[in-house]
């Protein structure tokens, strides 16, 4: 995986004015090892490595074809989510053992979740008025999830494992994660973000939270005083969580 800087912005910038298939295909060889690393992270769930690389290949297209390089958002930054997301509509869709339309599967998603929310908050089980009111769709809308819901045969990412009692969800006890691909995909999406601070901004969180530098400390480094680094170090942080906000 080569650097994102100036010459690969440049490339999506030519690739949205022109939408050469030469240079599509050139940035998503480019990113085919992110691409592949984010699908080996769900190996083990009952498909092959194989066609999750090819749903992977998928969401990076999409990434490749959606990227906006005037955002100011790096690419990797912006295509790590929409891969992932990509690889989590396939493992859904799967699960459904009749065909569902897609808006029907998502109103069945969300129609659990508020089961469970309103049952808490009610301490009883909500009726379908109260359902659809908080829905805010039709009682015969919540009545075809009701039953969309009995078509759903696979267990949830997030269900507990019967072979773990100590795991959380099935995400956490199938598969294999690869750690140095992980660190990787980590210190890219750091590195792209700082990317987007000015240069004296990324200065100071980079002694900060890379050095282990104390304010003061920072402060006598260059120049200022520990008020002002204080005040920049609030600011950078600000808008590293914006670029994260945004992606």
């Amino acid at each position: 995986m080569s650097p994102i800087g100036a010459p690969t912005l440049g490339r999506f910038a030519e690739y949205r004015a022109t939408r050469s298939r030469d240079i599509r295909d050139e940035l998503i060889l480019e990113h085919i090892g992110l691409a592949r690393s984010l699908a080996r992270r769900y190996s083990g769930r009952g498909e092959s490595v194989d066609d999750l690389e090819q749903v992977a290949t998928v969401g990076l297209l999409k990434a490749v074809e959606r990227f906006d390089p005037e955002r100011g958002l790096a690419f990797t930054t912006f295509a790590v989510p929409t891969i992932t997301g990509e690889i989590k509509r396939h493992f859904r869709d799967r699960g459904w053992a009749t065909r569902v339309p897609r808006g029907l599967q998502d109103l069945a998603l969300r129609l659990t979740r508020t089961v469970q929310e309103l049952g808490h908050e009610l301490g009883r089980s909500p009726s379908v008025e109260e359902l659809a009111a908080a829905l805010e769709v039709s009682t015969e809308m919540v009545l075809e999830a009701m039953e969309a819901n009995r078509s759903y045969s696979a267990s949830s990412l997030d269900a507990p494992g019967s072979d773990d009692q100590n795991a959380s969800g099935l995400d956490r006890v199938l598969g294999e994660h690869d750690p140095g691909m992980e660190a990787v995909e980590r210190e890219m999406v750091v590195r792209d973000l700082l990317e987007t601070l000015s240069e004296r901004d990324r200065q100071i969180v980079q002694l900060r939270f890379f050095e282990g530098l104390t304010q003061s400390e920072i402060a006598e480094r260059i120049n200022i005083s520990q008020m002002h680094v204080s005040r920049l170090l609030a600011r950078a942080l600000s808008t590293l969580r914006g670029q994260l906000e945004l992606d």
